[in-house]
């Protein structure tokens, strides 16, 4: 089979097509380069440079080069900018994701895996999510993954196409310096901008009803969640009809000042955390139970939160090498 990736070069993408052509699976990347960078492709990978609302070009690209199955991840995801862009959001997110389930109903195209997320549940008030926790999302970003989720299945559904949409919780890491995140929209690439520029970390309130009063997440490591798309990809493959809906998690909660503490150890850095009044909508916790991934794909998170941080840090360095000075 030959894959579509769109959003191929960005962070998680980058990280989905080597997971792919390390599988011995044909990728193609499909990204309009707004935050991807094509050096992320790798040699011998084709990248076709275009918009996810241009269906003429999302159909030339499915039919040259014989596409059996796309992976979306070409989104825009950044909660706080959702709330003050909504509408390019949904025109970005769903009308975009509407245009692309059309040109692949059209082109035959068997598979279809969506990249979704954690925002979709909101501010769930359980110990552990599950794929049946209520979604509620809190931002627009959130609802138009769950819009999308619902675009997804309703298409599977008329047209017999085999999907799976991928709720990822915190994602972090990186398998190379050269694909380490390059934006600070989350937590560790957060405090590592605080570090390099001499300043404290900061935490977003310290009242929740957690263990030490900040939030708990489910951090997930780019690795595992590139090998969950493999995963998925293959199970479709496996089981035409097939409609999955999996979280991608740890199920393991680390709180903020933890997290903190763990990237000065990594760092050499100590500085303690700033803390500043809570961010509107953050849910004290949220955390995955993946179990339905593991019986589902077989698959299950091979790496820790040191390797995340150590690995993000190395890719930081990559770009700051300043930041290594003290």
């Amino acid at each position: 089979m030959t894959w579509l990736i769109t959003g191929g070069a960005g962070y998680i993408g980058a990280h989905v097509v080597r997971a792919f052509t390390e599988a011995d699976e044909q990728a193609v990347v499909y990204d309009d380069l707004s935050t991807g960078i094509a050096e992320r492709v790798p040699d011998g990978v084709p990248l076709v440079v275009g918009s996810i609302l241009d269906g003429e070009r999302v159909r030339r690209a499915l039919t040259d080069h014989h596409v059996t199955g796309v992976v979306h991840l070409a989104a825009k995801k950044q909660v706080g900018e959702s709330m003050e862009q909504p509408l390019r959001y949904y025109r970005d997110n769903v009308e975009g994701l509407r245009v692309l389930l059309e040109a692949v109903t059209a082109a035959g195209v068997p598979s279809f895996v969506f990249s979704s997320s954690a925002a979709v549940y909101g501010m769930p008030d359980v110990d552990l999510v599950t794929e049946e926790t209520p979604c509620v999302p809190l931002s627009p970003y959130g609802e138009t993954k769950l819009a999308g989720e619902w675009l997804v299945r309703a298409t599977g559904r008329a047209t017999g196409l085999s999907t799976a949409s991928l709720r990822y919780f915190n994602v972090a890491g990186a398998g190379a310096p050269e694909l380490a995140d390059t934006g600070v929209s989350n937590l560790v690439p957060m405090v590592f901008e605080q570090l390099t520029a001499g300043a404290p970390p900061r935490i977003f309130g310290d009242d929740y009803p957690t263990p030490d009063g900040t939030c708990v997440r489910d951090y997930i490591h780019v690795l595992d969640v590139a090998d969950a798309h493999v995963a998925a990809a293959r199970a479709l493959r496996s089981a035409p009809g097939t409609a999955l809906t999996l979280n991608i998690g740890r199920g393991e909660g680390v709180s903020v000042r933890e997290m903190i503490d763990r990237v000065n150890a990594v760092t050499g850095h100590e500085r303690p955390p700033a803390v500043t009044d809570r961010r509107p909508g953050d849910p004290a916790r949220v955390v995955a139970s993946a179990d339905r991934a593991a019986a589902e794909l077989g698959w299950k998170a091979k790496y820790d939160v040191q390797d995340m941080i150590t690995s993000a840090w190395a890719g930081w360095l990559h770009r700051h090498p300043e930041a290594g000075r003290d």
